[in-house]
């Protein structure tokens, strides 16, 4: 019996991208360079060009002119539903924590914003989810309801189902993220009351998500680079 025939580069290639997409070594936003992969694989970029388009026709991969490639959310509608529910419930959970949040606590939240706003030079965008989460649960944890801090982890973690990384497709977004961390902090060092904090909370999640949907209609011409991991 003779062995199966070689896979063709351009099966190599979608096997080897489906991988890393499947695994989020290539997370949400992780823009695709053509020469970038084919120089890995050390093949020419037309067997790449097909893998990457099969891999849009499965919907893993969106393609956006002024952008190229890259890895799309699983499901944007999911996405938007989750920040829509998430914006409230944080909202709600900032507000009845901020009495029980300590000096030490707005601290590492306020350190936690600042190794933020350094990763703005040189962006990661995985790098800079993983502390915006970090910073979201340094005000919320201290939420007195159970009820309340049990559904915002359940938001977190469907967020995580879907794939999420805002920053990837709108890195636009992080700086003035950044901003509005420092004017939460404000309001709770200030002891604002607990409608203002839940407010800016509640804003704060869905300027985010209104900044991805501007950005789906309007993509902005930016480079993620192929050395970054994007993951949620």
């Amino acid at each position: 019996m003779s062995d199966a025939p070689a896979p063709s580069k351009s099966e190599r290639a979608y096997a080897w991208l489906a991988e890393r997409i499947a695994t989020r070594e290539f997370g949400p936003g992780y823009r695709l360079v053509l020469g970038e992969i084919a120089k890995r694989l050390d093949m020419s970029v037309v067997p790449v060009r097909e893998a990457i388009r099969r891999l849009e026709a499965e919907g893993l991969v969106t393609f956006e002119r002024n952008v190229g490639a890259r890895v799309a959310l699983a499901d944007p509608h999911e996405y938007v539903y989750a920040m829509q529910t998430l914006g409230v419930l944080e909202g709600a959970a900032m507000a009845l924590a901020a009495p029980h949040i300590t000096a030490d606590d707005l601290d590492r939240a306020e350190q936690v914003n600042r190794r933020m706003r350094g990763l703005l030079v040189h962006f990661d965008p995985h790098q800079f989810t993983v502390l915006n989460e970090a910073f979201h649960r340094d005000l919320f944890a201290s939420c007195p309801n159970p009820h309340i801090l049990d559904l915002v982890e359940r938001g977190w973690a469907r967020l995580n189902n879907v794939r999420d990384s805002t920053f990837a497709f709108v890195p636009s977004r992080a700086a003035v993220s950044v901003d509005e961390h420092d004017e939460i902090l404000r309001l709770v060092r200030d002891g604002a009351s607990p409608a203002e904090i839940e407010h800016a909370a509640r804003q704060h999640r869905w300027r985010t998500m209104n900044a991805y949907l501007e950005n789906r209609a309007h993509p902005e011409p930016h480079h993620v680079s192929p050395t970054t991991r994007n993951t949620p």
